[in-house]
């Protein structure tokens, strides 16, 4: 079985020691480089050729937002499938973390999260989910502010519209799968709700996915706050 390729990025010697341990521990995973700034990850990035990148947000120099940009510009540049990089910060609902989910991020932890968690959510992102609950993204754009809220549909009829307008790509059910997903419903919430199996759920996540060109969970929930297609809060 072939390892997980982590890169660590912190200007925190101390910080990267300890998770170089845990990382190092796990059988599935294994640390190929560190990186104390934005700038030098992107330099790493391109000699190691990490599967996963974990980002701190605040750095001299290049911050974790630069950074995660370049990085993942660099791999497409080259021809190369981009790493998924996980943002790391210190607050919770931190518009920073949402500034690199936008430019590329799968997500985003608290630096304080829990070992096995941080481990799980690694494998998560390397598997091609987002590594932060649909729910919690929605809090923080709940928390930044709605940037489309004097056009944000306000009846269920105008909503519905909207996504035919906005979703012509889409079939009805996947619509449907689409509103659900911006709701933070998990696949199996999702399944329960429309009376199919998870593995169905699952075929139409990964379509909606590759027609609107998004990555993930999380980059559909952004779809959706960004073209008014959720409901005012």
């Amino acid at each position: 079985m072939t390892a997980i390729r982590v890169l660590l990025v912190d200007d925190q010697p101390l910080f990267r020691r300890g998770v170089r341990m845990l990382v190092d521990s796990q059988p599935d995973l294994t640390v190929v480089g560190e990186a104390s700034d934005g700038e030098q990850a992107a330099v790493v990035a391109a000699e190691t050729l990490p599967d996963v990148v974990l980002m701190d947000i605040r750095m001299p120099n290049a911050d974790g937002i630069a950074g995660t940009a370049s990085i993942l510009r660099s791999a497409t540049d080259a021809g190369r499938t981009p790493p998924r990089v996980i943002v790391l910060t210190t607050f919770d609902l931190d518009d920073a973390a949402l500034r690199a989910i936008r430019v590329g991020a799968s997500g985003f932890l608290l630096k304080d999260a829990e070992p096995e968690f941080l481990l799980a959510a690694i494998r998560a992102v390397h598997g091609g989910h987002a590594v932060v609950a649909p729910g919690a993204i929605t809090d923080l754009l709940a928390h930044v502010g709605p940037a489309v809220d004097a056009r944000r549909p306000r009846t269920p009829a105008e909503l519905a519209a909207a996504r035919d307008a906005v979703l012509p790509a889409l079939s009805r059910r996947e619509r449907e799968i689409f509103t659900a997903i911006a709701e933070g419903l998990s696949n199996a919430e999702i399944a329960a709700r429309e009376f199919v199996t998870e593995a169905t759920v699952k075929s139409h996540v990964g379509r909606i996915l590759a027609k609107l060109g998004l990555r993930d969970r999380v980059q559909v929930v952004l779809y959706a706050h960004d073209h008014g297609l959720l409901p005012r809060r």
